[in-house]
């Protein structure tokens, strides 16, 4: 029996008329730019019509499973291998989701989403690494993009170039100050 890790292939915010937002593809299974755009086109035609707006809803599409929830005029999707626990994948739908409206103070909508493009990345970067789930508190994720606590209790190697940076130079300053 062989047991692995659960893998995410994609993760997609598309807005209302089904174009790209913000995405992020963790899987070859779209080998070029015309067959992901292809995939986001046929998921987002067989879900626009649903009401997956108060819960995530559960569909299978072209063999994968996708979860997915809608908000204002951007859809969220998670998508994982027809054999990927459902709970699992909705579970960092919800992360991601919980996150994104966390660091938007609840103004989630794609005109916000795209003056805060940056933090939507990166909380794509926080959730998911190369398939494998990383995390899926919402409250975690958005404070390691919003980068608080960059104090001493965080360790070097978990902190990003510009945060160690500034702690080197408050440090070389308090040591000058002496």
């Amino acid at each position: 029996m062989e047991v692995s890790a659960p893998l995410i292939k994609n993760i997609l915010l598309l807005d209302s008329e089904g174009k790209r937002v913000a995405v992020k593809y963790y899987s070859d299974d779209w080998p070029n730019l015309a067959a992901k755009l292809a995939f986001e086109k046929s998921i987002f035609a067989k879900t626009q019509r649903t009401s997956a707006r108060t819960e995530a809803e559960i569909g299978m599409f072209d063999g994968y499973i996708a979860v997915y929830k809608f908000i204002s005029d951007l859809h969220f999707y998670v998508t994982g291998g027809e054999d990927e626990n459902e709970l699992i994948l909705a579970t960092v739908l919800q992360g991601f989701f919980d996150a994104v409206s966390l660091l938007l103070r609840s103004s989630v909508e794609k005109k916000t989403v795209l003056e805060n493009l940056d933090l939507v990345l990166l909380c794509l970067d926080e959730i998911v690494d190369g398939g494998i789930i990383l995390e899926t508190d919402s409250h975690v994720i958005a404070g390691r993009v919003a980068m608080r606590g960059a104090d001493a209790d965080v360790p070097l190697s978990e902190q990003t170039i510009s945060q160690a940076l500034a702690t080197a130079k408050e440090h070389l300053a308090r040591s000058l100050l002496k």
